[in-house]
């Protein structure tokens, strides 16, 4: 794939009208490089003149053709310009504001770009790996900083493994390429990627099932050595860049989902020898070797958990069924744990150490630090008197199961079980004491720092 970068001159075209009246663009005009656009290639949207920069990001839905006639976005034209060539595109993304001239001049992977140079000579202009990779981030920074971004908050994913879905609807939401094997989304932290026996191995793409939580998955590129670019930078870098791994079984029409993944983190890769598309020469492939998210990741030197990220204390959660609990009291237990979780992280700092909240690579604790050679790993429980049990029972449970699945990587390891007040029976204390995990609450807490 090569990326685009198509030029919007608002002279002639008032694409803020566009925008403003919810209209969608389904094509764009353009003057070279007819021959060399594909379905699938990532575009940026570029308004040249003061204040402009890039305004969207999205993908091309097919290739250029020339047409002789009225266009459905001609109302937006001074002037319609009436018969040339277009290619047709669905924009993924519209940036609340451009991402200016001033940002590409500062960042060194534009250093003689010809959209700096040449941005009304000719659309589209090209891109490279590196600089897309760049524009992209930065497209979905700003994304995630607007508020009330879907991507400023950890966004539910409406799929459970098994559950099937159209893989044009996948993409109607999430964005990202409708065609290849990697698809890292422009509107979330997901990367889809698909495994197609039926499809894959003409390609050379020898995916492999060697457990039910292990997965061998071929890189994308299908003639000459492959190269960590594009999809498979997005795979080698998901962790890094806090991103999930959606696994999908089929490639066109309805696929299955098959949960999320993560880079094994003892060997995140291999390179391996297949076929050329059509059995062409041989060339070297990526085999990337994923964990299903669940199954522990215990192997020494991986780091533990990412910088806190702040719980929104406001969300009210829509019950999953008519039957569901009572809406508001599920909104009002949610709150108090998040006020809780907020409340002890601000402790954390305050006491000089860094709150940690976890990476698909770590069980799914509610925030963990470090405290020289100790790693405390925490779960947060609000509580009412008809459950108080069942959340001590469930929250003594689970940091059990985080201490041994994090046990390997730090040199020691506590579990704190975090209450909104004092437990009302005084039996719990000696069962968590028993058990090795330290019980606390507001005010009763000098055990946990210690």
């Amino acid at each position: 794939m090569t990326a685009w970068v198509l030029v919007c001159d608002p002279a002639r075209f008032r694409i803020d009208d566009l925008r403003a009246e919810g209209g969608e663009l389904d094509s764009w005009t353009v003057q070279r490089n007819l021959t060399e656009m594909r379905t699938g290639d990532p575009f940026a949207l570029w308004v040249s003149g003061p204040g402009g920069g890039v305004v969207a990001v999205g993908e091309l839905t097919g290739e250029p053709s020339w047409v002789d006639g009225a266009g459905a976005d001609d109302q937006y034209w001074d002037e319609p310009p009436g018969a040339r060539d277009v290619v047709p595109l669905t924009v993924e993304t519209w940036l609340e504001s451009p991402i200016s001239r001033e940002w590409f001049r500062d960042n060194g992977a534009f250093v003689g770009a010809e959209i700096l140079s040449q941005s009304l000579e000719g659309s589209p202009h090209r891109l490279t790996d590196e600089q897309w990779e760049v524009l992209a981030a930065e497209a979905q920074r700003v994304v995630a900083t607007r508020p009330g971004s879907a991507l400023s908050v950890d966004e539910d994913w409406p799929l459970e493994p098994g559950e099937e879905i159209r893989r044009v609807e996948l993409h109607d939401r999430y964005g990202g390429s409708r065609q290849g094997g990697i698809s890292p989304s422009v509107r979330s932290k997901n990367v889809l990627f698909f495994t197609d026996a039926s499809t894959g191995e003409q390609h050379g793409y020898d995916d492999l099932w060697e457990s039910d939580d292990h997965f061998r998955y071929t890189g994308e590129g299908q003639n000459g050595d492959q190269v960590f670019t594009k999809g498979n930078k997005a795979i080698r870098d998901h962790l890094e860049d806090g991103r999930h791994l959606r696994l999908f079984i089929g490639s066109r029409g309805t696929v299955r989902y098959a949960g999320e993944w993560i880079l094994d983190p003892s060997e995140p890769h291999s390179w391996g020898r297949a076929k050329s598309t059509n059995g062409g020469p041989e060339r070297k492939v990526i085999h990337f070797h994923l964990i299903r998210v669940g199954a522990a990741v215990t192997a020494p030197g991986v780091p533990v958990g990412c910088d806190y990220r702040v719980e929104d204390e406001t969300t009210v959660p829509a019950p999953a069924k008519p039957s569901a609990p009572d809406p508001e009291l599920m909104g009002q237990n949610l709150s108090t744990h998040r006020h809780l979780q907020n409340a002890l992280a601000r402790q954390v700092r305050a006491r000089g150490m860094k709150p940690l909240s976890p990476t698909p690579a770590d069980p799914a604790f509610d925030i963990a630090w470090h405290d020289g050679d100790t790693l405390t790993v925490t779960e947060v429980k609000s509580l009412r008197p008809e459950n108080e049990s069942h959340q001590l029972r469930t929250g003594i449970g689970q940091l059990l199961d985080y201490m041994d699945q994090l046990s390997a990587r730090a040199p020691q390891v506590r579990g704190v079980l975090w209450l909104e007040r004092t437990p009302l029976e005084e039996r719990w204390l000696g069962i968590c004491e028993r058990a090795g995990v330290t019980l606390a609450w507001p005010g009763a807490d000098a055990d946990v720092w210690g």
